[in-house]
């Protein structure tokens, strides 16, 4: 049986005011061919579906759209992300499976699996620590602590099946191997958001989201990454999905291209060598963050720079030698922070030091708060 790995669509999303839905389309689109053309016995989407729990109206027509024409082709499981509310994606599971389309939301049935051909498909959807271990009766609060209890579920489970049947797990959080891009929305819990690797021992293969790059962290345990770029820290990805087979000595990978829309790029330099250098001709049809780097900063700079490059979206200035004020807007320097970070340089800011372990604690305590109160929304 041939698998297609995905995750990290998060529909409804923009890049930098630019609207992406027709290119999440185009995705869509990509995927459900690819399907077709490949024979794919059973898509696998790691999460994050959604941009924001209660997504806009044209991202769940988009989501309807694309789910109805894969049931007519192969079987799909999906999970919940951090970004998605696991109730409102959660409604209609029940019948759905009816359909051949598999939503799983409800961590205490993690270790009931989706039986499709020879392998047992596990949903782990994201795990608020701090809505789990009462629950499962933890003793401590950390993703490490969720993630290893769902996956001794899940091989409490698969041990009861036999060896005849293949086991593949989804989970979307931060594993350790991972690297980590801008866009991604942060889950630490008392600083830490990491999971080790080893969790997932004992499966044939962990179908991981949150990270928004593909990437392997073993043989068995991979991300797929996003199909679009969602911050220009993502200008070296490449987007796309895994096309999976599962054999006795292992796991045949293979890196699907997903197409983009347009690609994104970082440059710097003084204005006029930007505006006239043949080097940067490569960059005028894409997404661009421009840095500037002339001694004294550049009147009407973006003006002058869209006549060349029309698609420049977000303009910075570093003078040569340093030493200048930071020119970015407020909203523009805290767009790819942490909200615990950011409340933190606030405190900074009113009291004339950086916080205190105990405000820091206080913070976090704040933001999880926040993230349990949405998750349950």
């Amino acid at each position: 049986m041939r698998i297609l790995h995905t995750s990290d669509w998060h529909l409804g999303r923009s890049f930098h005011r630019e609207d992406l839905l027709a290119a999440q389309a185009a995705f869509a689109d990509h995927l459900v061919e690819t399907v077709r053309a490949e024979r794919v016995g059973c898509v696998l989407i790691s999460g994050d579906v959604y941009d924001r729990a209660l997504p806009a109206v044209d991202a769940v027509r988009l989501f309807d759209d694309t789910l109805g024409r894969l049931k007519d082709l192969t079987r799909v499981v999906l999970i919940a992300g951090n970004h998605d509310s696991a109730r409102r994606l959660g409604f209609g599971s029940a019948l759905m499976d009816a359909s051949g389309v598999h939503v799983r939301t409800d961590f205490t049935r993690v270790g009931e699996p989706v039986v499709v051909g020879d392998a047992a498909v596990y949903g782990i959807p994201y795990l608020e620590p701090e809505l789990v271990r009462h629950e499962w009766e933890l003793d401590e609060r950390s993703h490490a602590a969720t993630l290893a209890e769902a996956m001794r579920r899940v091989r409490a489970d698969a041990a009861r099946r036999g060896p005849g049947l293949r086991s593949v797990v989804l989970a979307h959080a931060f594993v350790t191997g991972g690297e980590a891009s801008e866009s991604e929305r942060d889950i630490s819990v008392g600083g830490s958001s990491h999971v080790p690797a080893p969790v997932f021992d004992g499966v044939d293969y962990a179908a991981l989201g949150h990270l928004h790059g593909a990437w392997c962290v073993t043989d068995r345990v991979r991300y797929s990454g996003s199909p679009l770029a969602y911050s220009f820290s993502e200008d070296r990805h490449v987007k796309g999905f895994w096309l999976l087979d599962l054999r006795a000595d292992g796991v045949a990978a293979e890196f699907a291209e997903a197409p983009v829309p347009r690609r994104i790029s970082r440059i710097r330099g003084r204005v006029d060598d930007l505006l006239t250098g043949e080097a940067f001709k490569k960059y005028e049809d894409r997404w661009l963050q421009v840095t500037l780097t002339d001694p004294r900063r550049p009147a009407a700079a973006m003006e002058r720079l869209r006549r060349r490059f029309p698609h420049a979206l977000v303009l910075g200035y570093e003078p040569e030698g340093g030493g200048a004020e930071d020119a970015r807007t407020w909203s523009e320097r805290v767009a790819e922070r942490s909200d615990p970070d950011i409340a933190g340089d606030f405190v900074a800011e009113v009291t004339d030091g950086p916080a205190t372990a105990a405000e820091r604690a206080l913070l976090d305590e704040a933001f999880e708060s926040f993230r349990r109160k949405e998750a349950l929304a």
